[in-house]
């Protein structure tokens, strides 16, 4: 069977910086004539040189492509890169965030088992801790993002630690180094959403966690054109997470993978530019009579901004606000912007405004809410590529 497309060498990217590796590593190396952009392999089979090679791969002793669920050459250059941003020994895409996270937790717990996880997290990852896990015999107990008492309800049945930081949508901050401790005194294998801030902002990995997701939809693409998600931790842990994408289908398409590769190449750049501009948008609103809190880690009023000094290289490019008019005010609020786009996700290069109530965090009752750092009046705001003042101006005359 024809060898797989050859890639850099790994000894090049110690000395490498994020922007660098984002762009190189994981490509094909080619000669004259070769194209520059990476290839999309759509097959979804591959074919074997010899009954004698069939054999090998069956008992695990060749890394041969076989079928696009088990791996393929576009997807590999997604997972060299991604891998290598976080510091990590490998890593593997999958259809979504969701099916990253879900395989992630799903590598470590079984029935019986229990995981420790923040209350402050992404609403479909809480409701795959409230709704699912309990039909197949998993315990979540909760704790707050800073962690307080969590040695009070760890068990012998605690198995993981899982946790999101900065959290969606109130931008809370949990301290990774205080994360870690616990993890390695009770023995749980420790999981972080780093999708907020992305490999550019914060390496958790380095700090000593075992795995890092994320909703590669965001930060990752970057050009709101692709739903995906990463998994990044040592091989084998991804070795364990890749059989439950296999077994479940989790799999990414690879024109999906190719758009993956294309928006990692500017990641520096734009979180650069988000980050700047959401710290000038944070100043304007924390100004605004109508506003009645900002939360963005960036600013001195933020709870855990100090926090966010000591493990973070920038503040991030999303932000939320709560309205003094309450839901009332936060509908005529999202109703009146121009320039943002009342819309889901984030991360793009477009601005975006949301009511967590009715996307993120919908189906949550008020109690579950109000853990969640969510009000009615909360708006999450994620700061797109435009120009900084173009953005406030929309923002005052909504607010108007």
């Amino acid at each position: 069977m024809k060898s797989r497309t050859k890639t850099k060498p790994s000894k090049s990217t110690p000395s490498w910086t994020d922007a660098t590796i984002a762009i190189q590593r994981g490509e094909p190396k080619h000669g004259r004539s070769g194209p520059v952009a990476p290839e999309i392999i759509r097959s979804s089979t591959f074919t074997f040189s010899s009954t004698a090679e069939m054999k090998r791969w069956a008992e695990g002793k060749s890394s041969a492509y076989i079928y696009t669920r088990y791996g393929n050459p576009t997807l590999a250059i997604a997972e060299e890169k991604i891998a290598a941003l976080e510091g990590a020994e490998a890593a593997i895409v999958a259809a979504s965030g969701m099916a990253a996270i879900s395989s992630a937790l799903l590598a470590v717990l079984s029935s019986g088992d229990e995981v420790i996880s923040t209350a402050q997290l992404y609403g479909g990852t809480y409701r795959l801790m409230r709704d699912l896990f309990p039909r197949f015999g998993i315990r979540v107990r909760h704790v707050e993002a800073d962690l307080a008492g969590v040695e009070d309800i760890v068990t012998p049945r605690a198995r993981a630690l899982y946790v999101e930081t900065p959290t969606n949508p109130s931008l809370r901050l949990v301290d990774l180094r205080r994360a870690i401790a616990i993890a390695r005194e009770f023995n749980l294998v420790s999981i972080v959403d780093n999708t907020f801030a992305s490999p550019v902002l914060q390496k958790p990995l380095a700090l000593g966690f075992d795995m890092v997701v994320h909703s590669a939809t965001k930060y990752l693409g970057g050009h709101s054109d692709l739903v995906a998600g990463a998994v990044a931790g040592s091989h084998a842990w991804i070795h364990r997470v890749r059989d439950n994408i296999i077994y479940l289908g989790g799999c990414m398409d690879p024109a999906g993978a190719y758009l993956l590769i294309r928006g990692m190449k500017t990641l520096t750049v734009r979180i650069e530019r988000q980050c700047k501009s959401a710290m000038a948008v944070a100043k304007f609103l924390e100004r605004h009579p109508k506003v009645a809190r900002v939360h963005y880690p960036g600013l001195a009023s933020h709870p855990d901004h100090k926090l966010a000094r000591r493990q973070m290289r920038d503040f991030g490019g999303m932000l939320s606000f709560d309205l003094k008019g309450g839901l009332a005010a936060a509908r005529r609020f999202c109703d009146r912007v121009q320039l943002f786009a009342l819309a889901a996700s984030l991360g793009g290069v477009e601005s975006l405004v949301i009511l967590p109530i009715y996307t993120s965090h919908y189906n949550m009752s008020r109690d579950e809410l109000h853990r969640a750092g969510v009000e009615p009046g909360t708006v999450r705001v994620s700061i797109g590529l435009e120009g900084p003042a173009d953005l406030i101006a929309d923002l005052r005359q909504a607010l108007s």
